[in-house]
């Protein structure tokens, strides 16, 4: 496993060069100046001449793609031109708020869908398979920037049960204030990441729970459970122990890919509910033509995408021993 693991992470390196590459041609393609957004409307065709040359946009742009590969290859991305920092340091600062949610956002999704999808594949045909998949269909057709709206005004206008915008202090930070018996840091935490992370969680549990659902009835044909059910072991034991494991390995899968979506979706619901995490630096910095801030974040992002895909193939192994990693 570790020789496949060395070689998924070697296949990293040209994956990260070409999205570099594409991200570079489309920021060249986007129309804007940054030094005439940097100084303003009223700035000086000669002002303007001289930021370009400060930022070195005044170079050929196959000089400034090579310098920004020669930062990587440094471990750095170079610095923004509005954050007046690194972008490694811009991008530390706003990771973890990303982090947070999405994570939660991917729990929420993972049980609620695979909870689902379990109740409606034991009652196919009753009227909880039909609410369950009419959930679903819901979730699939429904726009996430609609859903966080709509969650916005039930939540925070209508009955003013959390707050609408912003964050509460960090989630680790408020479990370990928990741990230690001052529990409200983490209640303030979890009232602010609440509809950020509903927003982003049902959306992709009505994906999953279809995907289970579907599993769920496959697996429950096969010979194995028939054989368990004649064995007179409890419905529940068939369906959890026996049935659910050899279920999960497309799910896992599709659980991978969701996190995809799961950071993607990050850029419209951190602009709406006002989190401060990298989707809202990276609207910002789209309109301001930050283009080494933009490269930066799109690399982290597929960066963690890719993590996460490897995490997911490892689990393989270990929901079924007879996948062997190689």
């Amino acid at each position: 496993m570790a020789a496949y693991v060395l070689r998924r992470l070697t296949l990293f390196v040209p994956m990260l060069i070409g999205i570099v590459a594409v991200t570079f041609g489309i920021m060249q393609l986007l129309p804007g100046d940054p030094a005439a957004v940097l100084l303003g409307e009223d700035a000086s065709d000669e002002a303007v001449r001289e930021m370009r040359r400060a930022l070195g946009l005044d170079r050929p742009w196959w000089i400034r793609l090579a310098a920004y590969y020669a930062d990587l290859f440094r471990g750095e991305m170079g610095d923004s031109y509005f954050q007046n920092q690194p972008v490694v340091n811009a991008i530390a600062q706003r990771l973890v708020p990303t982090l947070e949610v999405a994570f939660v956002a991917l729990l929420v999704s993972i049980i609620l869908g695979v909870a689902l999808g379990i109740a409606a594949a034991v009652r196919r045909g009753s009227l909880v398979d039909a609410a369950c998949m009419l959930f679903a269909q819901l979730g699939v057709s429904m726009p996430v920037f609609w859903f966080g709206i709509l969650l916005m005004y039930l939540f925070a206008i209508r009955f003013d049960l959390l707050p609408s915008i912003g964050r509460g202090p960090p989630l680790l930070f408020a479990a370990g204030q928990a741990l230690a018996g001052r529990p409200a840091a983490l209640g303030e935490s979890l009232m602010h990441i609440a509809m950020p992370a509903l927003t982003l969680g049902l959306t992709n549990a009505a994906v999953i729970s279809r995907l289970v659902r579907s599993s769920m009835l496959e697996t429950l044909g096969q010979d194995f459970v028939r054989t368990a059910n004649a064995k007179g072991l409890r419905p529940a034991r068939v369906v959890f122990v026996h049935a659910l494991r050899n279920a999960l390995l497309p799910v896992v899968s599709v659980i991978g890919l969701r996190f995809g979506a799961l950071l993607g979706g990050a850029v419209l619901t951190e602009s709406i509910f006002g989190w401060p995490g990298l989707g809202q630096l990276a609207v910002s910095a789209i309109s301001q033509r930050d283009i080494p801030l933009v490269q930066g974040i799109v690399l982290t992002f597929a960066l963690a995408f890719a993590i996460v895909n490897l995490v997911v193939d490892l689990l393989y192994a270990v929901i079924d021993p007879r996948i062997r990693l190689e």
